[in-house]
């Protein structure tokens, strides 16, 4: 079992390929800061923030998920909303992958992808939250996940609906 992300960032990464190889390499550090006190500034014992965090999961010493959350600034909320309905809730890596999620924005303002109930919307407004809600075509802001789970001696994989991937095994 392998959790991987593979980003060049920024539009094709760093514009650099290495020669001879065709293997172009990514731009990941840029949202790292040299500004003193902000919270991505790179330091000894600091760990910014940035979006390359494959997911992989133990249970008992042994592998028991491994997965991944595509999508910038999504991709932290996106693993914590994949543990929570894979562990928590029991659904499988497709179920999970499928369910509508949501995205934290700033504040109080929180976006919604469409399958969100309407109890859900109306319960998170009387919080006081901003909610707004998502269109589909802007799924892609949601992240896309893919999902390895062992269930006792098999695996069960998922992939996001949201973008291109599949579940494979052999």
């Amino acid at each position: 079992m392998v959790s991987f992300i593979q980003s060049n960032y920024g539009g094709f990464g760093s514009g650099i390929v290495v020669p001879g190889t065709g293997i172009h390499l990514q731009n990941r550090g840029s949202g790292f800061t040299l500004e003193p006190g902000h919270p991505n500034e790179v330091g000894p014992g600091k760990r910014p923030f940035h979006t390359i965090i494959p997911g992989f999961l133990m249970q008992n010493g042994k592998p028991l998920m491994s997965f991944g959350v595509m999508g910038g600034p999504m991709q932290a909320q996106g693993h914590v909303q994949m543990v929570l309905r894979t562990q928590l809730y029991k659904q499988n890596p497709q179920a999970a992958s499928d369910a509508p999620r949501w995205r934290f924005i700033r504040g109080k303002a929180v976006a919604l992808e469409w399958g969100v109930s309407p109890e859900t919307v109306i319960g998170l407004q009387d919080l006081g939250h901003e909610v707004t809600r998502e269109s589909p075509d802007t799924s892609f802001a949601f992240g896309g996940a893919q999902l390895i789970h062992r269930y006792g001696d098999g695996y069960i994989g998922g992939s996001a609906h949201r973008k291109d991937g599949m579940a494979v095994g052999f």
